[in-house]
């Protein structure tokens, strides 16, 4: 029995949706889809003002202003009398997590490096939270400085029973034989440093049921040619939360890391170009950047006792798609 169908009605229909397809692109690639909006309330969008500023950055001066208050966000006592200590708690990430730490009923301790007036702002949303907020102002690369703040923070508030190491520092080299040796150790020193030292201090005064998170990326995870030493650094926090939590795990203190995608804080146009600013989060799955109140909630989870007590040693990647 022989068929009518001729092989010539197969590459026509072929190339039908082919076309099909092919318009269907040029329709989203023109804006069909726009970034994803998926959040309690609509966050901004690429291209963003160009914008380009000196280290380490103002929240103050970013255009648009980064959404950290997650007015949406209610707080159920996830944290109730605890005191955390809170690494680069200025602005960006760091300010978030003080802020949702503190409508979980912690008071909070924040360090920052020169950044005088973000941190004000950091501590009257916390205060305004009807917390405690101490502000300690130093360059974590130096061990005395982290033995010095987690004195104050016990002075002060009494106890310590989670810390969070954010403060970072990255600058994009597009060649990789531009990274000079000071470039190097100072990423090397803040990143890495920074988080061992601080930790040593705080590990000592931590009692079962506390809790360290630490910020990695996801650079961490997939690399970043033009972030290579940062790069190396996040994969670094993520091996020494591994290694960490089950040195740690038989006192009963839980080691953990959130590892963010781009997220829109000052630490981006402090480090690019104007113009890649403009386009900053573009590439994401999402198409645009995380605000620094989506990703707080993942510090929360991840510090709480009522809502990890299971988890230890794990990363918790926040970068907005596959």
């Amino acid at each position: 029995m022989t068929s009518d169908h001729r092989p010539e009605d197969t590459v026509d229909r072929q190339r039908e949706i082919q076309s099909e397809i092919a318009r269907a692109d040029r329709r989203d690639h023109d804006g069909g889809k726009g970034a994803v909006q998926a959040g309690a309330r609509r966050y901004p969008e690429p291209p963003f003002p160009e914008q380009h500023q000196p280290k380490p950055g103002s929240e103050a001066e970013l255009d648009p202003a980064p959404m950290w208050d997650a007015p949406f966000y209610k707080g159920s006592d996830k944290l109730k009398d605890m005191v955390a200590l809170v690494t680069g708690g200025d602005s960006g990430i760091g300010r978030a997590v003080a802020v949702l730490f503190a409508r979980e009923g912690a008071d909070v301790a924040i360090t920052h490096l020169a950044e005088d007036a973000d941190a004000d702002v950091t501590r009257q949303a916390v205060e305004a939270e009807g917390r405690r907020c101490l502000v300690l102002k130093g360059d974590v690369t130096e061990r005395e400085t982290c033995l010095r703040h987690v004195a104050a923070t016990l002075e002060t508030l009494g106890r310590l029973d989670i810390l969070v190491n954010n403060a970072a520092f990255q600058v994009h080299a597009s060649d990789f034989e531009d990274i000079s040796p000071e470039h190097f150790d100072l990423t090397i020193r803040t990143n890495l440093h920074g988080y061992f030292f601080m930790a040593q201090a705080a590990v000592k005064h931590m009692r079962p049921g506390s809790a360290i998170v630490n910020n990695g990326s996801v650079t961490g995870l997939r690399g970043s040619a033009g972030l290579i030493d940062y790069s190396m650094t996040k994969g670094g926090i993520h091996a020494f939360t591994r290694a960490l939590s089950g040195n740690l795990i038989d006192r009963g203190i839980r080691v953990n890391c959130v590892a963010p995608g781009p997220v829109w804080s000052p630490l981006n146009p402090s480090d690019r170009d104007a113009e890649d600013v403009a386009h900053f989060g573009q590439g994401s799955k999402m198409g645009r950047p995380a605000q620094p109140e989506e990703v707080a909630p993942a510090f929360v989870f991840l510090a709480s006792p009522h809502c990890s007590s299971y988890i230890t040693g794990e990363i918790l990647p926040v970068i907005g798609g596959y």
